[in-house]
């Protein structure tokens, strides 16, 4: 399993404009191009996760997700903001790298976890932070993720 493989240029944006978490959980949620009612389903779902605790996993990386039945495959986004924003990170600091993950609820294969963990492990290298923050494309984030095998 690749993290290359669940994304596509359109699911990346180098440029969120949102300047708040719910706002930038909908921009991102827009990247994943399911129908209006799916997207505010999704959204909800992904507002309840956050109020059980932040996903906001530390070194200005947060990882929503959640599981909805509007998807019947795990689907990705990622989305970068230079300015950062306020998410109630683990180190208290803003966010400026936000990979979304929507998973079925019912998996044939469990990829949801795994995806998870690869992420988590890929945003702990020390220069991935410093690398994303310099894309300007998303063909090189596509290629960032293929460089790092994830």
């Amino acid at each position: 399993m690749r993290l290359r493989d669940f994304f596509a240029p359109g699911t990346v944006r180098l440029a969120l404009q949102s300047a708040t978490r719910d706002d930038v959980l909908r921009e991102l949620v827009g990247l994943l191009d399911v129908s209006e009612v799916s997207a505010e389903t999704v959204l909800r779902a992904l507002q309840r996760r956050e109020s059980l605790g932040s996903t906001g996993v530390g070194r200005g990386v947060a990882i929503p997700h959640c599981r909805s039945a509007v998807v019947n495959r795990v689907r990705l986004a990622y989305g970068h903001r230079a300015e950062g924003i306020e998410y109630q990170s683990i180190d208290g600091k803003p966010v400026q790298d936000f990979f979304l993950i929507v998973a079925p609820p019912d998996e044939a294969v469990n990829m949801y976890l795994p995806v998870l963990g690869r992420i988590a492990q890929f945003a702990k290298e020390a220069d991935v932070p410093a690398r994303l923050a310099t894309l300007t494309d998303p063909d090189q984030f596509l290629a960032l993720l293929d460089e790092k095998g994830v």
